[in-house]
């Protein structure tokens, strides 16, 4: 491991506290380190109170903030004073800890020190740092680890065994340290949980973890752990993916994101002993807030492993609780033998971070193996961080869930326009989406861990197998599709129709429609409440002259949505129709365009665009909202209605 420090860079901060912002950076920027959340950092500085008096403060990383994008505003100043004396009391309560410790704040509005505050104020040194290091716990976590890490650092490093963390921890050290020469460690190791360093000096403090995790790295390959994993293939079909998410979301009680990790590392690691090495906890107990203390091991008849999950936990729950409420007791994460790992989670966020976890504890798993064996904390140990309030807390969002929280949603012709502002929206109020378009700039608009662009013609068939497949290995299935795509042909009286013309509406307006229906129906069925909702026209109920291409393609594309409500309702998808008319925010209305349909109907642009019967204007964001509504509860019940959303047609009334 390298330092990533840079002298450089470093002398463009010149307080304490920007500097102890740069090396957290530094931490956090490697994922071996410490991941989503994990590990905290201090610096002890001092402040001129309002009276006038210079007091200690100790800034420690606050709840809720990442070290790999902190700001001076996630670390919470507290008066050193205070959490000496709370290190000097015999006991304390958790929840009287983090009481004392914002009541001992000097800026109320900052967020709660972390739970190791008292921890890092006894430590004699300016700048703290704490990392939950694969490498140094990996060895923590074999049989015999304590000797091995002695072996490895000798009496430079203090070996703290594993205690519950919080207040009885810092209590522990504080007890163990009372006669110890400081200036002689180089660190401590908490057994089963992470690596401190520290220094007065950021530099020094930061580069003590690279070298220590160095030597850690360097030891494991020294000792033959190392990981050689082969390329392989996955076989797992993408219907059975869908059908795990979906009973996954049943036992959970709402719909679930479902990420497919078919790397070769999870490959390699699903084809192993699984029973055995995968069964034992995790890699440190923070990670049970995430991923609970196992993982559902997943066959063939996966129904009956889910099943078999669930009794398991709800046993591990009362073996091992005082007066704790039960936790869904649905998995956070499943082995698939033979064909990699999923990771759920309520949306693409948690999932994601799940997954990342997993990565690391399973490369962790497969070098200790290689050095004695796997051996993590006992259940007990791993119950009580799983049920500690404190780590419960960090979990719970305050404010009500995103109306589409889980879901995931297909939207088509969403590299602009109406398309847009749906994929856009659904997005917004929690949704997963999958936005496909000819226009390969659907790739840049949408490339977040919850949005994903996908280029595809859906005049072709093998784009849109291509695109489901990347949705459903994406995100665990489909809930929502928004057939939208379409083009606006030119306008024509019927003598004059060119063939060119008729035939490419006929393909992008009708059978590009049909085409989505035909590939995503199997994963509708299999949807949590799915729906399919179509984007069409008022040219359907209202033709006009010179668009016989358009509007017949849309009357073909209304009857296909009637025609799949009847097919589609006995699985529960339901199947509505919207008519959009003149919005003008759109690509398909060029200034041609405009200037053409308006001509037809003998008016100027501007009259053509409000001629509807309230007069207002229609925007993609107000179709954006009637196909939320359709996706949604308020059409909970409704299945092949026909909307339409055109500010009154007198010709439609």
């Amino acid at each position: 491991m390298k330092s990533l420090y840079s002298d450089n860079e470093a002398l463009k901060f010149k307080t304490d506290l920007d500097l102890r912002v740069y090396t957290s950076r530094l931490l956090g920027r490697d994922a071996s380190l410490v991941l989503h959340g994990g590990g905290n950092t201090s610096v002890k500085s001092t402040a001129t109170n309002l009276f006038g008096e210079v007091e200690e403060i100790l800034y420690v990383k606050g709840s809720g903030w990442d070290l790999a994008t902190i700001e001076a505003e996630g670390f919470a100043p507290v008066k050193m004073k205070m959490l000496l004396k709370m290190a000097e009391l015999k006991e304390l309560s958790d929840t009287d800890m983090v009481k004392y410790q914002r009541l001992a704040m000097t800026n109320p509005s900052a967020p709660n020190p972390s739970v190791e505050a008292i921890l890092h104020a006894i430590i004699p040194f300016k700048f703290v740092d704490h990392t939950h290091t694969d490498a140094v716990v990996t060895i923590t976590n074999t049989n015999g680890g304590e000797d091995k890490i002695k072996e490895l650092y000798g009496d430079k490093v203090l070996v703290i065994p594993y205690i519950m963390p919080g207040f009885v921890l810092a209590k522990l050290i504080y007890d163990m340290t009372r006669d110890v020469d400081w200036s002689k460690l180089e660190g401590m190791v908490l057994m089963n949980h992470g690596l401190f360093t520290f220094s007065d000096n950021a530099k020094k403090s930061y580069e003590k973890t690279i070298e220590l995790v160095d030597k850690a790295e360097r030891y494991l390959e020294a000792k033959g752990a190392n990981l050689h994993v082969e390329k392989s293939d996955a076989s797992l079909e993408l219907l059975t993916l869908a059908k795990i998410r979906k009973e996954v979301s049943n036992l959970k009680g709402g719909a679930t994101i479902a990420i497919l990790n078919d790397s070769d590392l999870a490959l390699h690691f699903s084809k192993q002993d699984v029973e055995k090495i995968a069964l034992r906890g995790p890699l440190t107990p923070d990670h049970v807030i995430r991923t609970k203390r196992i993982p559902a091991i997943l066959g063939d008849d996966f129904n009956a492993d889910l099943t078999k999950y669930v009794k398991e936990y709800k046993e591990y729950f009362e073996a091992n609780k005082t007066n704790e409420t039960l936790l869904n007791p649905a998995p956070n994460f499943a082995i698939l033998k033979g064909n990699g790992t999923l990771s759920f989670g309520a949306n693409a966020k948690e999932a994601n971070i799940i997954k990342d976890i997993n990565d690391h504890t399973n490369e962790a798993i497969l070098k200790a193996e290689k050095l004695g064996g796997y051996k993590a904390l006992s259940a007990k140990n791993i119950f009580e961080v799983e049920y500690w309030s404190l780590e419960q807390a960090k979990l719970k969002g305050g404010g009500k869930l995103p109306e589409f929280i889980g879901k995931v949603a297909v939207v088509t012709g969403a590299a602009s326009g109406i398309g847009l502002a749906i994929a856009k929206m659904l997005n917004s109020r929690g949704a997963a989406i999958v936005a496909l378009d000819i226009n390969p700039e659907v790739e840049k608009i949408f490339a977040k861990s919850d949005a994903v662009g996908v280029k595809c013609d859906l005049t072709c068939s093998a784009d849109i197998q291509n695109a489901i497949e990347r949705a459903v290995k994406s995100f665990g299935g489909i809930d929502i599709v928004v057939s939208n795509a379409g083009i606006f042909t030119p306008s024509e009286n019927l003598d004059m129709l060119s063939d060119e013309n008729w035939q490419r509406s006929m393909d992008i307006n009708l059978t590009s429609h049909q085409k989505l229906i035909k590939y995503t129906a199997p994963f509708l069925k299999l949807g949590v409440d799915a729906t399919l909702i179509m984007v069409a026209s008022k040219n359907f109920p209202a033709p006009g002259k010179g668009a016989a291409a358009y509007s017949v393609a849309k009357a073909g594309q209304t009857q296909l949505a009637r025609i799949a409500a009847l097919e589609l309702g006995e699985f529960g998808v339901r199947v509505n129709t919207l008519h959009p008319h003149a919005v003008f925010d759109t690509a398909i209305w060029t200034e041609e365009v405009l200037a053409n349909r308006a001509k037809a109907y003998n008016m100027s642009v501007e009259e053509y665009k409000t001629n509807n019967v309230l007069k207002t204007e229609i925007k993609s964001n107000d179709v954006a909202e009637l196909v939320c509504a359709m996706a949604g509860r308020a059409f909970a019940k409704t299945t092949g209605s026909q909307v339409a959303i055109d500010g009154g047609s007198d010709r439609i009334i």
